[in-house]
């Protein structure tokens, strides 16, 4: 039996959906095993981040040289980051254990507005781990501050795609959640020559806390079963659309997506089926 592997590199979020915990859900709904290097243990729930605390520089070296030396992820992804020190550790492992599938979610900011990445750190995002990513997946505020311009139209998320790539991303998705302009949400999927657009339902609800890293989490485990990037992005698309339409309504600020949806949907089951 093959056993696909993936590798979550992020932030552990103590409310559960959102970092570490929203990818390893995913992976496993998703037919892979899932494996993770915490950069930084957050204290937070729906409400809000009350606290953030950065892993000491050797126990992230530490974890992901202990994953390189017996385990073999089919893809990596990153998530919450926060330092540049940390930065710098993950692009030299990733480069030392040839991990070529890297999916990198470049996370900045929580839900509720708390900042997950150092200043200095976004310079080091750009110039010592956006070069090896396979994917990148920002969404609109995060695409700004990477590619230092405002983003208000089609062409302008079209421009930064643009600018992406030649930082070396070999593809980028440009998420559209935060593109008011638009009835539907347009995700847009570029490999440096061709644009890709994805539409689907915007869906009226605060319970999204975790969208990005469910969405990029899909695609790694996607990647590491050996689909397409394409292919992966649009399985992708598919699980965070379920996962924000068939909400839990958990919390009382910005609640978590479905992780068990996509599934069951593939099985017929609607949520009253299982309630």
């Amino acid at each position: 039996m093959t056993v696909y592997q993936a590798l979550t590199i992020a932030g552990s979020d103590s409310g559960g959906g959102a970092g570490i915990q929203a990818d390893l859900k995913t992976f496993q709904e998703l037919g892979v095993y899932g494996m993770s290097a915490i950069t930084a243990i957050t204290a937070q729930n729906t409400l809000g981040v009350h606290g953030v605390y950065p892993m000491d520089l050797l126990a992230v070296e530490s974890q992901l040289d202990a994953i390189g030396a017996d385990l073999n992820p089919g893809a990596v992804k990153t998530g919450m980051l926060f330092s540049a020190d940390i930065i710098g550790i993950v692009a030299d492992k990733v480069k030392q254990y040839g991990w070529s599938k890297l999916v990198i979610d470049p996370v900045m900011v929580a839900k509720g507005g708390s900042a997950l990445l150092q200043q200095e750190a976004i310079r080091a995002l750009k110039k010592q781990l956006i070069p090896l990513a396979l994917v990148t997946t920002p969404n609109i505020p995060e695409a700004e501050l990477l590619c230092d311009m405002p983003i208000r139209t089609l062409a302008d998320r079209e421009e930064a795609a643009r600018r992406l790539v030649q930082m070396g991303s070999r593809h980028v998705v440009m998420k559209g959640g935060h593109d008011a302009n638009t009835e539907q949400l347009v995700d847009m999927l570029y490999d440096g020559t061709e644009f890709i657009y994805l539409e689907s339902a915007r869906i009226d609800t605060r319970h999204t806390h975790g969208t990005g890293c469910t969405f990029s989490a899909a695609i790694a485990a996607e990647l590491a079963a050996g689909k397409t990037v394409e292919e992966a992005v649009r399985t992708a698309k598919a699980f965070i659309q379920a996962a924000i339409e068939d909400g839990l309504g958990i919390g009382g600020g910005h609640g978590p997506t479905n992780h068990f949806a996509y599934q069951r949907r593939l099985r017929g089951m609607s949520r009253a089926d299982v309630e």
